[in-house]
């Protein structure tokens, strides 16, 4: 009877893509139109299925993890990219599935609340793990968001100097100017801010690994008298600033304190300073996080919709100078983690355990196929208090100086 179930919720659910399943020793059942390559799904028992159809969202990255559903070759990307592009089919949902969408998105609020406790809890979660995870896959300055292809065969090292670069041109950064960087993981950008655009920047973070480290690197870097970091929640930082910048920071914040976050923008912003806010967001109407995400990968995180953010910021006064899309850039990065996480899996396995890896290429996988064929983009919001702080047009991005006075003299 579940195998008769299931069946039928699958072809609901998924109308593109050449997916086939099959159960226990069961015959396999093919789904959608033939289009794309053949995905080949295998469920351990009925048991499994039923979870599945029950709590799709939670239960596919539970089961991958587990190890009770396998995919042939292990194509987590073809599968997560049939499961994204028919994600729209809700419709297509089984009742109880329903009932636990709305129930999440009614309890998001609560979800997110995120007071101080809270938050220094849910960062531990995701940036205290064992340092050396973290070097199995980023580059070689510990960029934790996503990186900047100015064309698609340039290495992840390039596209995330590139990144540091394009936003330091977005706060338009002068020697001795005081920033306050909101999140600043593991230091890489306050340190170029500082060493390549004389900056005194100030970076907070709640993650006792991420604070030593950057400590540590200010210190190598013979310049902890121009960069510092602290460990503190932005809602308890004084004083003011010429440039605030927030890279990766603002998925954390949770939609009941958008409004506190951008008050805490524009307090800390002197008269004609200007903000950047980089973060992951969304393309459609507000939703609930991903259960599987909130639990195993991001506690208390949420990625906001446009309108969400938009709204916050209308409300505090703030200017918007430019709004960005970077859409595609944030796919290639995470196809860049993934391989080269997979490449180290074995030693991922010896600092974790097996279940991990699983677990973490999930996540990096089901990430890139959200930003390829789903709502998920990356918006860069230029903030400021006036609105000449920042040029009328985008030439200052990108032309260098020399270029601008040769176009100007033709």
């Amino acid at each position: 009877m579940w195998t008769t179930l299931f069946e039928r919720f699958l072809r609901r659910l998924i109308r593109e893509g050449h997916l086939a399943v099959s159960i226990g020793n069961g015959p396999e059942m093919t789904f959608g139109n033939g289009g794309g390559p053949k995905v080949i799904v295998r469920i351990r028992d009925q048991a499994t299925a039923l979870r599945l159809m029950l709590d799709p969202e939670l239960a596919l990255g539970e089961t991958y993890m587990n190890g009770s559903l396998s995919i042939d070759g292990d194509n987590l990307h073809g599968l997560l990219a049939i499961v994204v592009r028919n994600s729209a089919q809700t419709n297509a949902l089984s009742a109880p599935a329903r009932v636990l969408a709305v129930s999440r998105h009614i309890r998001r609020r609560l979800d997110q609340s995120n007071p101080e406790a809270g938050a220094r809890r849910n960062v531990a979660h995701h940036y205290d793990l064992t340092p050396a995870i973290y070097d199995l896959f980023l580059d070689a300055d510990r960029q934790y968001s996503c990186g900047y292809f100015a064309d698609e065969g340039v290495s992840l090292d390039v596209a995330q100097d590139a990144k540091k670069s394009h936003i330091a041109r977005k706060l338009l950064i002068s020697p001795g100017m005081r920033v306050f960087e909101i999140g600043c993981g593991w230091g890489g950008l306050a340190l170029a801010l500082a060493r390549e655009h004389g900056a005194q920047v100030t970076g907070i973070t709640l993650s006792q690994e991420q604070l030593a480290i950057a400590r540590e690197r200010a210190k190598a870097a013979g310049l902890a008298d121009r960069v510092s970091f602290e460990l503190m929640d932005y809602r308890a930082m004084g004083g003011q600033f010429d440039r605030i910048v927030s890279v990766g920071m603002f998925e954390h914040v949770g939609a009941p304190n958008f409004g506190t976050f951008f008050d805490v923008v524009r307090d800390r912003l002197v008269e004609d300073g200007v903000a950047l806010i980089h973060t992951i967001g969304r393309t459609a109407p507000p939703n609930a996080t991903n259960p599987w995400i909130a639990k195993y990968i991001f506690p208390g995180g949420y990625v906001p919709s446009l309108s969400e953010v938009a709204k916050a910021i209308q409300d505090t006064g703030l200017r918007i100078g430019d709004i960005e899309c970077l859409r595609l850039h944030y796919a290639m990065t995470l196809r860049c983690w993934f391989d080269r996480f997979s490449a180290r899996a074995d030693v991922a396995a010896t600092l974790k355990d097996d279940r991990f890896v699983r677990m973490w290429r999930y996540y990096l996988a089901a990430s890139e196929q959200t930003f390829r064929h789903g709502p998920q983009d990356v918006f860069q919001f230029q903030l400021c208090r006036r609105p000449d702080a920042v040029p009328i047009t985008r030439d200052y991005l990108y032309a260098h100086p020399e270029q601008r006075l040769a176009q100007a003299a033709e």
